[in-house]
C-alpha cells in the first residue's frame, strides 16, 4: 500500500516539469519504446500512469550516459548471458 503518493506525477504534469515541455505522447512512448534501449519507468494506479521526479531523473541520466557513448548497464538478463557466451568463446580461441 502507498503511504505517501506525494512523488507521484501523472505523465502531463511530468511534461509540465520537463525543458521544453515536451508532448504527453513522447512521455508514452519514452516508456513504451525507450530511448536507445532505455524506458522511462511508470506505475499503473486506477487505470492512470504515473511515474516520479526520481524517474525522470533516471531516465534522463541513461539516456544521456547512452548519448555520449558512456557504457550502461545491461538489464537484461538474456543480453548478459549472450555476452558471457561470446566471452567464452572468445577465451577458447586465445583471443
Amino acid at each position: 500500500m502507498l503511504k505517501d503518493n506525494s512523488g507521484y506525477l501523472t505523465l502531463p504534469a511530468a511534461s509540465a516539469t520537463l525543458p521544453g515541455r515536451p508532448h504527453v505522447a513522447t512521455l508514452h512512448r519514452w516508456r513504451t519504446r525507450g530511448v536507445r534501449g532505455v524506458r522511462l519507468r511508470t506505475c499503473l494506479i486506477g487505470g492512470r500512469r504515473y511515474t516520479t521526479r526520481e524517474w525522470l531523473r533516471e531516465f534522463i541520466e541513461a539516456t544521456t550516459a547512452e548519448d555520449a557513448g558512456a557504457p550502461r548497464a545491461s538489464d537484461s538478463p538474456r543480453r548478459e548471458s549472450e555476452i558471457a557466451a561470446a566471452e567464452r568463446c572468445l577465451k577458447a580461441a586465445g583471443i
